[in-house]
């Protein structure tokens, strides 16, 4: 079976093309499609079993980074994108995407309704923050992504990554439904517990992703198709690092995830 990617692109997204990349490496027959013709052409989505929103500054970031994409994407495809979740198919969103997934509603889907339960504000430094990061898999996560990663070292691209939760019974209802999905660490693999730069932006619950309840649909704000080959990381030379990247290892889950089930 050939798995189809739908990598969104346009309006100052600019991680479309890693992100292609890394789908197609895990043996996708990905696309990059321009938002506009998404919309127009609602059977590109309809034929494709993995929807990625890239990275990026879509929209230039006004009013709050990722607000106007989610705004778009909640009233112009709203209905196509329910029903492609409610098919058991899959979305990831990276950086800006997670931004723009969790401010249309699409994470966490408690209920399967787009309503926005959590949100991503201003690192506590006050400032974007560019750098390597130690990445945990919560160990009863339900996300399909992570499956067999137990750690990740990924980049961090951003200024607004404070993952927080519209209130303690919200963040509750994350932790009973398994719905957390990677959290910030230090390099010994114990919990930042908030501390910078463990913790870049100062995430509550040190959280860096989270999925829906049935763990198909995805979003962190490290950067996974940033870590594709050795070379990536920083410290290449001197650690014992595979030859792929480790990054690469979460769009292959993804891949075979619907190859199998799709």
């Amino acid at each position: 079976m050939t798995v189809k990617a739908v990598v969104l692109t346009g309006f100052g997204i600019n991680c479309d093309n890693e992100t292609h990349r890394a789908f197609c490496r895990a043996g996708a027959d990905a696309s990059r499609v321009h938002l506009n013709d998404l919309i127009e052409h609602l059977e590109l989505l309809d034929q494709a079993h993995i929807l990625a929103i890239p990275g990026g500054f879509s929209f230039g970031d006004h009013i709050a980074s990722g607000k106007v994409l989610a705004n778009r994407l909640r009233h112009k495809l709203g209905g196509p994108l329910e029903r492609f979740v409610a098919g058991g198919k899959l979305v990831i969103g990276i950086c800006n995407g997670f931004q723009v997934m969790v401010k249309m509603g699409l994470l966490p889907l408690f209920d399967g309704a787009f309503t926005q339960e959590v949100t991503l504000a201003w690192n506590n430094t006050c400032r974007f923050e560019n750098r390597w990061v130690h990445l945990g898999t919560a160990p009863d996560t339900a996300c399909v992504w992570l499956k067999d990663i137990e750690q990740l070292p990924l980049p961090v691209r951003h200024g607004e990554g404070k993952f927080i939760a519209r209130d303690g019974a919200v963040l509750q209802r994350l932790l009973d439904n398994h719905q957390v999905a990677l959290r910030y660490i230090r390099p010994d693999g114990t919990a930042a517990a908030g501390e910078f730069p463990y913790n870049p932006n100062g995430a509550a619950d040190d959280i860096a992703g989270i999925c829906d309840p049935s763990g198909r649909i995805f979003g962190l704000m490290p950067h996974p198709e940033g870590f594709q080959d050795r070379e990536n990381h920083p410290e290449w030379t001197r650690l014992p690092l595979q030859a792929e990247g480790a990054g690469l290892q979460v769009f292959r889950n993804a891949v075979e995830f619907a190859r199998k089930e799709l």
